[in-house]
């Protein structure tokens, strides 16, 4: 009989403790989804660098195998802006940019030309580009890795200079001419803030060929003989975007 008793006692007491044990108990909640940022929304932004130049100069008698009578380098900073719009969907991000920059990338062949004996001394100078190029990336939260590709419009000063001129001709002949052109290359960006955007990127110019032809002489105005000189440019950067609007949006 004592042990029924007892037993009942106790159930009876566990019977009230449970809900003020149940109380102290914390209730399961669904952890919260974390925003992930969007890309979408237009944006102004400036940029800085370097870049140097491959310039090939063909006048018509290379020799040998020799596809181009001289080869020469050029380096120099670069700074610009830019503006553009992108769309995110999902991960996918595609846009349009259009930039333009200040140039100080030139060079020559003195060099070859002294060591080989020539007399026809090119340099060029990139003077300035724009560009309107189409944008599509992977987006991971902050983090946008794209591509970029489309149309450039490149201003270049080509200067010959004959250290052998013609009696009566002048040794320097110096041009200025804007070539069209394509780009491509890619890059990093990421959202420091909701609006401040950083990146890195690397850009290839192609301008093709521009010829120097003949007057009546049959020669250049400074003595030489006609010439055509293939050029393309390797652009590195970093910059700093600001992107209007575009707040952080929840994804699930």
């Amino acid at each position: 009989m004592k042990r029924i008793l007892f037993t009942t006692v106790a159930l009876g007491a566990l019977g009230l403790m449970s809900p003020a044990l149940g109380a102290d108990l914390a209730p399961y909640t669904k952890a919260p989804v974390s925003p992930a940022y969007d890309w979408s929304g237009f944006y102004v932004g400036v940029f800085g660098g370097g870049g140097f130049g491959s310039h090939s100069v063909n006048n018509g008698t290379p020799t040998g195998f020799a596809k181009f009578l001289f080869n020469y380098d050029s380096t120099g900073a670069i700074a610009g802006g830019e503006a553009g719009y992108n769309y995110q969907t999902g991960s996918i991000v595609v846009g349009a940019e259009a930039t333009g920059f200040w140039s100080g990338i030139k060079g020559n062949d003195l060099s070859s030309q002294l060591a080989t004996g020539g007399t026809q001394i090119d340099a060029t100078n990139l003077r300035d580009v724009i560009t309107l190029v189409g944008r599509g990336g992977i987006a991971v939260d902050r983090l946008l890795l794209f591509f970029t590709g489309g149309w450039a419009y490149g201003n270049i000063q080509h200067t010959d200079t004959n250290l052998a001129p013609p009696a009566g001709v002048n040794a320097v002949d110096a041009f200025t001419l804007n070539r069209s052109g394509l780009t491509a290359g890619g890059g990093i960006a990421y959202a420091i803030t909701n609006n401040l955007i950083g990146k890195f990127e690397y850009r290839y110019f192609d301008f093709g060929a521009y010829s120097r032809p003949g007057l009546a002489t049959g020669l250049t105005p400074n003595g030489q003989l006609p010439y055509t000189v293939n050029t393309t440019y390797s652009v590195i950067t970093v910059g700093l975007d600001y992107k209007f609007g575009g707040p952080v949006v929840a994804r699930y």
